[in-house]
């Protein structure tokens, strides 16, 4: 996929992989529009990189979604849509009766999972009007192998995994010029997990494979871990668990 002269809406591109994202998109020639919840990063962003476009915008709220749609349109449509945005909860024993179980699982399916069918859906018709358009979906290494640290974060990435796929496969029986493409990370160095001391990926080294990707036209796009993990719960699923969830990880969600 040719990304030059491309019209690129990354949500969550206020800081971060959005960002870093938006940062090598434009260096590629791309124009590029951010959004988040955080309007003193978004104007942080703007300040960096003068021709971003950037809009205020929970990737979460309904409301919001529709107004970000009648602003793009108004500013001619986009090419590709980069469902980036992401949430997380503290980690907690799932086997402990607490209220906040159900509250974090909503507030991460919401973000991570609805609100990327919520906002495909609004652009779906405006992709399809494009010769050379895409949808890139951001899932995770935990889409493959859960986490015990964040239990619902990686149900709700592994529901995004399989609704991309789906919507790959519905597009093209469509016979519709959009790509649909699935980012799946590894563990990467963002304010997200700033207190973790596991290996860490730079957003610069994750942007630069999905470019790659994009341009390949590999539509399942594995960076650095998630290819060995991929591999080994293929072939050794205990060990592939145990590689994500080391003991310590155990130690963490005792109470």
């Amino acid at each position: 996929m040719d990304l030059k002269g491309k019209t690129i809406l990354i949500t969550g591109g206020g800081s971060g992989i959005g960002l870093e994202a938006a940062k090598q998109f434009l260096e590629i020639g791309a124009k590029v529009i951010v959004t988040g919840r955080n309007q003193d990063k978004l104007n942080a962003a703007k300040k960096l990189y003068p021709s971003l476009i950037a809009i205020k915008s929970d990737a979460g709220n309904e409301a919001d979604a529709q107004l970000l749609f009648d602003k793009v349109k108004e500013l001619g449509g986009i090419d590709i849509l980069y469902n980036n945005a992401g949430v997380g909860i503290s980690p907690a024993n799932l086997g402990v009766a607490n209220d906040k179980h159900i509250k974090g699982a909503i507030y991460e399916i919401e973000v991570n999972y609805l609100g990327v069918i919520r906002l495909n859906n609004l652009f779906i018709e405006m992709l399809k009007s494009r010769k050379d358009a895409a949808i890139i979906n951001t899932t995770s290494i935990l889409s493959i192998v859960p986490s015990m640290l964040e239990a619902t974060y990686s149900a709700s990435k592994s529901a995004l995994a399989f609704y991309t796929k789906s919507l790959r496969r519905h597009l093209q029986i469509l016979k519709t010029n959009i790509k649909v493409f699935e980012l799946l990370p590894p563990l990467v160095d963002t304010e997200m997990v700033a207190d973790r001391h596991d290996k860490k990926i730079s957003p610069e080294k994750l942007v630069k494979a999905l470019i790659r990707g994009l341009e390949k036209d590999q539509y399942t796009i594995r960076v650095g871990d998630t290819k060995l993990i991929y591999l080994f719960n293929r072939l050794f699923p205990k060990l592939a668990f145990g590689l994500i969830n080391p003991k310590k990880s155990v130690v963490a969600i005792k109470s």
